[in-house]
């Protein structure tokens, strides 16, 4: 079993920024895709960022590119979404995800294709 705790959430004023963390523990950091995902209220979820267990390849939701930078640091068993010029309609809560892979250099944008999730973050953003 995979637990991931998310923190960094908080109110922020439009074009500020804020770095998520989630942390992980219970089985090896580096055999896990990480992703990052939100939903807003009254809205689906969405896909924000995903990075490769090995670190190497990411992928971003429009809406972020540009933005939003996702990155790990395996030996502190933790996935960051560092997040600038923050919008009002990036407010939303944002969780952190896991999937088991054997493939190092895979990625996944589909909340239905995670294996693990975090309590959630909220993150607020004021006009």
């Amino acid at each position: 079993q995979v637990q991931l705790v998310e923190s960094g959430g908080g109110l922020v004023q439009t074009g500020g920024s804020l770095r998520l963390s989630c942390a992980a523990s219970g089985r090896t950091f580096s055999t896990l895709a990480m992703g990052w995902f939100r939903q807003a209220p009254g809205k689906e979820w969405e896909f924000v960022a995903t990075i490769t267990w090995s670190g190497g390849s990411t992928y971003y939701a429009d809406s972020v590119k540009g933005r939003f930078t996702i990155s790990r640091d395996n030996a502190k068993n933790t996935v960051y979404l560092q997040i600038n010029s923050l919008k009002p309609e990036d407010t939303a809560v944002y969780y952190c995800a896991a999937k088991n892979t054997y493939y190092s250099g895979s990625y996944y944008r589909e909340s239905y294709e995670y294996d693990y999730w975090g309590q959630g973050t909220q993150v607020t953003v004021s006009s």
